[in-house]
């Protein structure tokens, strides 16, 4: 998978996170992921379909989860289980479509999938692709999360 794919993922992050949480996100460098295993506890996925077919997740700590959406909702959160699940979604959702509109200046159009939240530790997330997954870490004033996609 061309690394350069990784770069719309990474501004679409940035983008999102700045426009919904007032956050500032810094990106590692992008690995190739070995195993299935999420890198957190609460987890939004995506599957990804058009010139392309797979999925795009993001995974974060429960707390980073937690300081995000209280950075989004200023700290108004009545159901916490059900506030973390409902804009995890939306904001992978979010990331998902700007990456998307980048990714057509690269060649590529794809629909995404309404996202679905997995929360739980230890849980996996399984690309249903030929190709392995590129992961990207991201580190904020909320910790750290990880996003990964993979195309085949």
């Amino acid at each position: 998978m061309d690394p350069m794919f990784a770069m719309p993922f990474i501004k679409a992050t940035r983008d999102v996170l700045a426009a919904t949480a007032a956050m500032d996100v810094v990106a590692g460098a992008p690995y190739v992921k070995r195993d299935k295993t999420a890198s957190g506890s609460v987890s939004a996925l995506i599957g990804i379909t058009g010139d392309k077919k797979g999925s795009f997740s993001i995974s974060f700590e429960k707390s980073t989860a937690v300081h995000i959406v209280k950075r989004m909702l200023g700290d108004d959160i009545e159901d916490i289980l059900a506030d973390v699940q409902d804009a995890m979604g939306e904001i992978t959702n979010m990331i998902s479509g700007h990456a998307r509109v980048g990714l057509v200046g690269m060649g590529l159009k794809l629909q995404g999938s309404t996202p679905s939240v997995i929360m739980g530790d230890n849980h996996t997330i399984t690309c249903k692709t030929s190709s392995a997954a590129i992961a990207i870490p991201f580190s904020c004033e909320a910790g750290a999360f990880t996003l990964e996609f993979c195309f085949d």
